[in-house]
């Protein structure tokens, strides 16, 4: 062995392999139990998406003084041609057994209704019912809704039943989410067992990474479980599948960096150990500053004040570092146990040719070097070219009828019940006021535009006051996720607000969206320029240079602008979606650029590299040509793992897999293998500034004569 492996020795030495092997043995053992359990300490309330300061989340808490935390199911009985006496004979009979209700948080005796759309020739009919949260939270509304739909039926006849308002609706979204680990890992493997295959095209092969894969992924559900139950840590639904996918897919890019590079090794070296240990010495400390880059990128989110971007910074965090350990330990020293015989059936043998030297990306480097300034300015205004389809980005939030890929019968619900009663029922205004200005506060709200006036009061089963507080509701005439019922809660709280010493605050389903919307909108103009000034400082360190970095945050903007711009015309006139969440553009951006900037981190790692050697130009040519094949796998494998957040019937999630894949796909074969070869080119040493090779640039010959070194390829 030779010094240069360093510290890589204790990772896949004679011995240290099998230590290694053993410690990750003992820490699946403990962890595995743990991580079964991430979906019990999942927190989908409320409270956990909302952004703490926020004064739907105060009204929210307060109002846990006066009643239960209650969410409304609203039954909905119609009926085209009228509901005849049979129909209203049935619906009090449900009604009276609706009453009976006491499982699963139902407040039974708390049932109003049935409340019919006129006196006379009733058309449609409604019954509240609502569902206490205690401290199952969320997992009991799908019980509860399941509950009410066994006395209710499902209609037939003509007569239509349907169970909607935010039991309903929060229902569906329960169910949307159940199972959503089992789902993405079952995705996230099949893409990855796909593209491992046609990487590696080895049936044996495949089995390391996905071990590694699957080991990181556990042991990260664990630590997080731990942290949630025992730290505070907010896991949600979101968090908890994005976490999926982002272990699946960073993990498998860092080992196929790390086997492209020993596989070259293996061509050099009869000893697999050295061969090993000089692939982590190359290429470890791309892998390793790649991994910091997501790292702290997602850390950056604790920044955020809306509580589910918050939580899911250290949850990927924690997922990413956890995928970087194992790739950088377990998966090494398992390819060092297995041998050469795990490739087959293309065994890399000893003085084997590499065959990068004449192919593909060697050709492309060097037509690129040819007139560098014209490919990186056409390449260029291509990207920006797409990036104008951000004019129809409409990332203004999605509404319940609009967040499902299908139609589950609370949207359809909530469409019969708009045709007959006012659009705001079953999700109503919530007010908190001093007692004493109470009558004001409720005159206010009551003229109010947007609001129903009669429907202003107090709930049943609410305390009439508390410590000098009093809580009452009011139902808006428009839906309650609506862009109009939004602009009422702003009307409402200007006109409750300026009633004196009355200490009022304006809560509810459409508050606290109004407030996310708020939140998100301020967690983008912060968190982004934030992420870029981490990322372009990490470069800065890894490439010692300020010209390669500045050169690189630039292409990713340009590439994360045209990423956009494509999703947003696809999902207008492919898929047509309604629009897009508010913090779609955050999330896309966060991932596209401590994702995407790895592939230009393996890229340019390996051209400062070589441009030490033969001069910077050349060390393009080189470096393109070396890490072409594998960058490119792992880009597709990268792509392929977001793509499938699509399997998920929720509009935000397929909107966030698709622009994710889709920039992924643009940074790979687009950035990296065509516009940051070309900047470089055309800057030539310069870019190093104010490295000493800047001015001592080693290669100093023209870049269209320079022929790829034989070097072993990787990062």
């Amino acid at each position: 062995m030779t010094e240069k492996r360093g510290i890589a020795h204790l990772v896949c030495g004679r011995r240290a392999k099998w230590v290694v092997l053993v410690l990750w043995l003992i820490v699946l053992f403990l962890t595995a139990p743990f991580a079964q359990k991430l979906t019990d300490a999942q927190d989908n309330d409320a409270a956990s998406w909302l952004p703490g300061s926020a004064e739907s989340t105060q009204v929210l808490q307060m109002s846990e003084d006066f009643r239960p935390e209650q969410i409304p199911a609203i039954v909905i009985y119609a009926r085209d041609g009228g509901l005849t006496a049979g129909d209203r004979a049935a619906i009090e009979a449900d009604v009276r057994e609706l009453k009976q209700l006491t499982a699963h948080g139902i407040r039974g005796d708390e049932t109003r209704g049935p409340t019919y759309d006129r006196e006379t020739d009733p058309r449609a009919a409604q019954v509240y019912v609502p569902i206490t949260m205690d401290e199952k939270g969320w997992e009991q509304i799908s019980p509860a809704v399941d509950d009410i739909r066994a006395v209710t039926g499902e209609g037939g006849g003509g007569l239509a039943v349907h169970i909607t308002g935010p039991g309903g609706t929060s229902a569906d979204f329960s169910e949307a989410f159940e199972g959503i680990d089992s789902t993405l890992l079952l995705s996230a493997m099949a893409v990855v067992i796909v593209m491992l295959l046609i990487t590696y095209r080895s049936p044996t092969l495949l089995v390391v990474p996905l071990l590694s894969v699957i080991a990181a992924l556990l042991t990260a559900q664990a630590l997080i479980y731990l942290l949630a139950e025992h730290a505070g840590l907010t896991v949600n639904g979101q968090s908890a599948g994005i976490l999926t996918v982002l272990v699946f897919g960073a993990g498998t890019d860092y080992a196929l960096l790390l086997v492209a590079r020993y596989r070259e090794e293996l061509r050099s070296h009869e000893d697999r150990h050295e061969a090993m240990a000089l692939a982590l010495h190359r290429a470890g400390p791309a892998v390793i500053a790649s991994g910091a880059t997501v790292v702290l990128s997602m850390l950056v989110l604790l920044a955020a004040e809306m509580n589910s971007t918050r939580g899911l910074g250290p949850v990927a965090a924690i997922g990413v570092a956890v995928a970087l350990l194992a790739m950088m330990t377990l998966f090494p020293a398992l390819l060092v146990i297995c041998g050469r015989w795990i490739f087959w059936p293309a065994i890399p043998h000893l003085g084997a040719p590499n065959p990068h030297e004449r192919g593909l990306w060697a050709r492309m480097g060097r037509r690129i070097s040819v007139r560098p300034r014209m490919v990186w300015a056409v390449t260029a205004a291509v990207l920006a070219l797409c990036s104008l389809g951000l004019i129809q980005l409409r990332a203004e939030g999605i509404s319940n009828a609009d967040a499902f890929t299908g139609t589950p019968d609370s949207i359809t619900g909530q469409q019969v019940s708009e045709r007959y009663f006012p659009a705001g029922s079953g999700d109503p205004l919530v007010i908190i006021s001093n007692q004493d200005r109470a009558e004001e506060v409720g005159r206010a709200v009551a003229e109010t535009p947007g609001v129903v006036p009669e429907s202003l009061g107090l709930p049943p089963g609410t305390e009439p006051s508390f410590e000098g507080k009093v809580l009452f509701e009011a139902t808006m005439s428009d839906p309650a996720d609506s862009e109009a019922a939004k602009q009422t809660v702003e009307r409402v709280r200007d006109a409750v607000h300026a009633v004196p010493d009355a200490d009022a605050q304006v809560g509810g389903g459409t508050a606290a969206l109004l407030d996310m919307d708020k939140a998100t909108t301020h967690d983008n103009l912060l968190i982004i320029p934030l992420v870029l000034i981490v990322v372009l400082l990490i470069l800065c360190v890894l490439l010692r240079a300020l010209i390669a970095p500045l050169l690189l945050i630039g292409t990713v903007i340009l590439s994360f602008a045209a990423a956009l711009g494509i999703s947003a015309l696809a999902f207008r006139h492919l898929f047509d979606y309604a629009g897009e969440s508010t913090d779609f553009p955050l999330f896309v951006f966060v991932f596209l650029v401590a994702l995407g900037i790895d592939y230009n981190i393996f890229l340019t790692t390996r051209i400062r590299e070589e441009s030490a050697r033969q001069g910077t130009r050349a060390g393009v040519v080189t470096g393109l040509a070396a890490t072409g094949a594998v960058i490119t796998s792992a880009g597709l494998v990268l792509a392929g793992t977001f793509a499938a957040l699509g399997t998920l019937p929720m509009v935000a999630f397929a909107e966030i897999g698709f622009a994710v894949a889709l920039g992924v796909i643009l940074d790979t074969f687009v950035v990296r293998s065509i516009l940051v070869p070309a900047l470089f080119m055309d800057v030539g040493p310069k870019v190093w500034w104010p490295h000493r090779l800047a001015k001592e640039d080693g290669g100093a010959g023209p870049a269209e004569t320079a022929e790829p070194m034989a070097r072993p390829a990787g990062p």
